[in-house]
C-alpha cells in the first residue's frame, strides 16, 4: 500500500512529466500560470539569453535561444535579486507573468531608474541596449520571446557572475 508521501511524490512527478510533454509536444505547448509555476528549470550558468545569475532559472519553451530564430524562454528570479547593468545581441519583448518586477535603461544600476512593472506589464530589451532589473519580496516570472543567437555581456564584467 502507497504511504502518503509515495501518492504525493508520484502525482508531483507525473505532473512535471505532463508540464514536459506539454512543452515539447510538436512545437505545440498551453500552460496556465499554475504549470508555469511548477517548471523546474534545467539551466546552468552562462544560459544563453539569460543574466547568468544563479537566482535567475531560465527554461526555453520554444526554439534554441543559442541559435539563429525566434526563441521563448521564462526567467524564474528570486526575491532580493539585484541584476547589474547588461546587454543582449538581439531585440527581445517580455510580459511579466508574475510578482513584480523593477525593471530600468541604463548603463548603470540605478533604483531611481526603475520602473515598477506588476503582473501583466510588458517592455523591450533593445538589441545592444544596457538595462538593470530587481525583484522585491517575492519571486518574479518573465517570459522572454526574441531572434537569437542571443547571450548577454555585461558593462562592467566584474559584475557577471558566470567569471566569479
Amino acid at each position: 500500500m502507497f504511504s502518503k508521501l509515495t501518492f504525493v511524490l508520484a502525482v508531483f512527478l507525473f505532473r512535471v512529466a505532463l508540464i514536459q510533454a506539454q512543452i515539447s509536444n510538436n512545437g505545440q505547448f498551453r500552460l496556465n500560470l499554475e504549470e508555469v509555476k511548477a517548471l523546474k528549470s534545467t539551466s546552468t550558468v552562462n544560459a544563453p539569453g539569460s543574466s547568468n545569475y544563479s537566482a535567475a532559472k531560465e527554461f526555453v519553451v520554444m526554439g534554441d535561444p543559442s541559435k539563429p530564430g525566434m526563441y521563448m524562454i521564462l526567467l524564474k528570479i528570486a526575491p532580493n535579486t539585484k541584476i547589474a547593468a547588461h546587454l543582449h545581441p538581439d531585440q527581445r519583448t517580455a510580459t511579466v507573468l508574475s510578482g513584480i518586477w523593477y525593471f530600468g535603461y541604463g548603463d548603470k544600476f540605478n533604483e531611481k531608474q526603475l520602473k515598477k512593472l506588476s503582473a501583466g506589464s510588458i517592455y523591450s530589451e533593445v538589441a545592444g541596449q544596457n538595462h538593470f532589473a530587481m525583484t522585491g519580496n517575492e519571486p518574479v516570472i518573465v517570459e522572454i520571446t526574441g531572434f537569437g543567437p542571443s547571450g548577454v555581456t555585461y558593462v562592467n564584467k566584474k559584475d557577471d557572475p558566470s567569471h566569479k
